[in-house]
């Protein structure tokens, strides 16, 4: 059975780092795209980055320049790299296999991991 499974977020304050990382386990994992969403508090979810099996990488406008997706298939894991927070990154977030689609859709994803929470104070 597939899993995601998120690690890495807490509070940090405006201009820190921080990385995330999402183990995957019941796949191929190396043929496979993931993508990350986040959530803030009252809205919608949203795409944030996502990363094809060949290491493509697709980015919101929001993130552009300040997060950066990679893979490691040795160790099944995806990471979110994001430098330079800012209070609205504060979210919680969630990495997803691709499925099929636009990498930029909630439903061209299949299967969801339980979300990480990131606060960034100003």
């Amino acid at each position: 059975q597939v899993q995601l499974v998120e690690s890495g977020g807490g509070l940090v304050q405006a201009g820190d780092s921080l990385r995330l990382s999402c183990a995957v386990s019941g796949l191929p994992f190396s043929s496979y795209s993931t993508g990350w969403f986040r959530q803030a508090p009252g809205k919608e979810r949203e795409f944030v980055a996502g990363i094809s099996w060949s290491g493509r990488t697709y980015y919101a406008d929001s993130v552009q320049g300040r997060f950066t997706s990679s893979r490691d298939n040795a160790k099944n894991t995806v990471y979110l790299q994001m430098n330079s927070l800012k209070p609205e990154d504060t979210a919680v977030y969630y990495c997803a296999k691709y499925y099929s689609g636009s990498y930029y859709r909630l439903d061209s994803y299949d299967y969801w991991g339980q979300g990480t929470r990131v606060t960034v104070s100003s």
